[in-house]
Parts: C-alpha cells; structure tokens; sequence
C-alpha cells in the first residue's frame, strides 16, 4: 500500500533534502525490540535463552534489545511468566526520559497495552506507586494483563477519563507519563495499513484530544513535578504545535533539555525519524512546572477495627514476611487478601478496590481465604495466579519443570513433581504459575484464561 501523497508532500517541506532517505526507510524491514525484567533474569541468563535472537544493544534503554525478525520470543514459555517484553525499540524513549525514580508517585496517563507502564514501573524497583490509567476497557484489560504478567508489585490499573482523574487527584504525581492518542504516522512502516486510515485532515482532529488531554495532565502535576508528551506521529500540528499550545495555555511549564546515548533534544523537543534512528517514528517532549512542593498526601491503605482484627487473624495463612493489608469480603465467608500500594489521599475512600468499576487492578492480589461454617475450622487458602508472578514471589516450595513440562503445565495439564501442598511451578529458575502437590503429582492451577 501507497503512502499518501498528502503525507510525502508534507514531510519533503518538513525534510528538505532528508526526503529521500526517509522514504527509502519505508522499503526496508522496521526494527523489532524486546525488554528483558531485570528483576526476574539476569543478562546472561537472557542470552543464553534468547541467543542469536538478540541483535544488539537498543542505547536509550539499559535493559532494551534489538530483536531477529524471526524470532517466537513473543510464543516462548517465559514471555508468559513476565521474563520479557516485545516493544518497539523506539517506543522505549519516552519512559527513558521521564526516568521515573524508585519512590516517587508516577502516572501513566494512556497506558494500553503496557509497554510504557511497565518499563516505568521496573525503572522504580517496586518503591513508590504507579498508576496506569486506560480510558477504553477492553484496552485496559489488556493493560492489566500485562501489568500482572511483569509481576508489578506497585501498580494500580484505572480505566477512567483523564478529566474525571485529575477532578480526584490535583497536583497528586511526581511525574507523569502522556502517550497521547494521534493519527500514527510513525506506523506507517511497521502497520502499512494504517496508512488506508490516515486522511490529511487526521493530525488536527488529534490536536484538540491532545491539547485536552494534556490539560488534564497538567491538573495532576505537582509543582516542580515531570511531564512527557509523546506521540507516534510525525507532524507539527500533533508535535510542536501541540505542545506550544499547551505552553501558552499553561505559563507555570517549561521545555526541559534532556538527552540520550545516541539522543539528544537541546531544546526539550525530539522528533525520531527512522533514518536517523533504529526505530520508528516518534516525537517526545520533556516538560517541567515551575515551583516546588510536595502536592498531595499519599499513604499505604489500613484497615481498622473489626476488619484489621479479622485480616490479623487470616494473615496465619500466608509466608512469613509477606503480608497483606487490604481484605474484601467475597461470598460464602470468602476473603480476598491484597497487598495495595500507597494511593492518593485524596481519593482513598473512591479508589480502593472494593466496588469501584473504574478500578481494575490494585498491587498483588495474594489469594483467598475461606473460613468454615461459622467462621470456625482451619481457614483454607488459595494463592492468586497474580503472586506467583509478581518480582517478589514468595519463599515457598518450588519445582523445577523441564521445556516440555512447561509447556504441558502451560496447556493446563498435570505434572509429576514430589512434596505435598502449595509450589510454584518453575522454568528456567522463574515462577509459571501455582500447582499443589499430592501423591506425587502437582495438580495444575494455571488460570484457565491463559492456558494455551
């Protein structure tokens, strides 16, 4: 399929004498990347599984690869266990430059499919909180898939409109991330069909959504707060033009300088051109408010009275050191046992996740308890597939599964195995899922959604 004659003309007056490089791009391969979770492998484990797969250091993103166009890393056992993530190589520049730091309290305000939310969340090393907001809830679904699938210990996953948050949550984030919605001229390549949807007058119906969106954003930045804005287009209107718009609108933000191995943005504005780069098209900027402060109080939920006694009572359950601090009341004398992470003070008594739609995902969901008749009896536990994954999976019985017993673990089937009782079956040293141990088999509790 044609690019659209309307597109060339407008990138040969954006280009000049660059056009004919750019264009020559669109009959070559695009580049495909992956980001290993340094909290569940190490390179060299990587390596010795991915081998010749990998092509080479991506230079903005520490724990980013180059990608074989051939590879199946996106079918491999442990891309399900959360060991990697296959994202374009320059979709992995906007969360570079927000840089987010382990503790500080993170946005990330269009977060679907992950891929951003993630390797902001893993920059944080589980300290601190991230929201990952998806307004479209089958996107958001997906989002919190994915959020789960990383073993994320410190996200929250809200699907809501940006204006309705930043009506809850003013001046609550140290820094936030908008990968705004845009007309996608930097897919061209990649998604030559896209190319059947874009229309000349695409960029400026994206403009006035961006320029909304980012006003919301705006809300929710405490002073001295971080703020990037990142499409995946090439032009000026969605670009530069949306963020001069947003500067004169909002005269306490200014453009930052910021730079990259193999990048660099003087004027706090980049656009990614694949002829200059090993990636595809994309356009980040880095944005600061003026001012210093400490925005809105967070804190880590807690439970009180009756229900801090009862979930005193049913933490017996778990591992040593790994505690909860949330419970939720399920039918039947069924609990369900969560670990939150710190939430805005603001909007604790709406968020929590208790009943609230908007909410999809809230920290680690541990497992459930059931209580007997009457609340008597030993209480009967049942860890959540969410557990096992996270990047503090619990010191527990472990059993070590050959490939083909993975996989078969991984189609929902039985596996040999000895002990008795609760393990995390394993491959390669990282956790698959639950089983439970009797008469020298594991009994398979790999969600049904997931099998294979």
């Amino acid at each position: 399929m044609k690019l659209p004659q309307a597109f060339i003309d407008r990138m040969a007056a954006q280009l000049g004498n660059e056009l004919p490089a750019f264009l020559h791009t669109y009959e070559e391969p695009y580049h495909r990347g992956i980001r290993l979770n340094s909290h569940k492998l190490t390179e060299e484990k990587a390596e010795s599984l991915l081998g010749a797969d990998l092509l080479g250091r991506v230079p903005w993103e520490p724990t980013g690869h180059y990608l074989s166009m051939d590879s199946t890393a996106g079918a491999a056992i442990l891309h399900e266990a959360g060991a990697w993530y296959l994202q374009e190589p320059s979709a992995m520049i906007p969360a570079a430059v927000l840089d987010p730091q382990p503790g500080e309290h993170v946005l990330d305000l269009c977060a679907a499919p992950g891929g951003k939310s993630t390797q902001l969340a893993l920059r944080m090393a589980g300290q601190g909180t991230i929201i990952c907001n998806e307004p479209i809830r089958d996107r958001a679904r997906i989002l919190s898939r994915n959020v789960e699938r990383m073993g994320l210990t410190n996200a929250m996953v809200v699907s809501e409109w940006p204006e309705k948050l930043a009506e809850r949550w003013g001046e609550a984030f140290d820094a936030i991330q908008c990968d705004a919605p845009c007309s996608g001229e930097g897919m061209f390549r990649r998604h030559p069909e896209t190319r059947a949807e874009w229309i000349p007058e695409s960029p400026q119906g994206c403009a006035k959504r961006q320029g909304d969106i980012l006003d919301s954003a705006a809300r929710m930045l405490r002073p001295g707060g971080r703020l990037v804005y990142s499409t995946c287009t090439l032009n000026r209107i969605e670009n530069e033009g949306v963020v001069e718009a947003f500067l004169a609108r909002h005269p306490d933000f200014a453009l930052r300088p910021f730079a990259l191995p193999g990048l660099d943005a003087p004027e706090g504005m980049l656009t990614i051109y694949p002829h200059r780069v090993k990636g595809e098209g994309h356009f980040v900027a880095l944005l600061t408010r003026q001012g210093e402060g400490p925005g809105m109080a967070w804190r880590v939920p807690e439970l009180a009275g009756k229900d801090r006694r009862l979930l005193e009572s049913l933490e017996s359950v778990l591992p040593e050191g790994h505690g909860a601090n949330w419970l939720r009341s399920l039918s039947g004398g069924e609990y369900e046992l969560r670990r939150a992470p710190a939430l805005p003070d603001g909007g604790l008594p709406t968020i929590l996740p208790v009943s609230v739609p908007s909410v999809l995902r809230c920290g680690v969901h541990l497992g459930t308890v059931k209580l007997g008749r009457n609340g008597k009896g030993k209480p009967v536990f049942t860890p959540d597939h969410a557990w096992a994954v996270c990047c503090d999976a619990p010191d527990v019985p472990r059993v070590a599964l050959t490939e083909e017993d993975a996989r078969r673990y991984q189609h929902g089937e039985t596996v040999a195995a000895d002990g008795q009782g609760w393990a995390l079956a394993c491959y390669a040293g990282i956790a698959l899922g639950w089983g439970k141990i009797s008469d020298g088999m594991m009994k398979n509790h790999y969600p049904k959604g997931l099998r294979r």
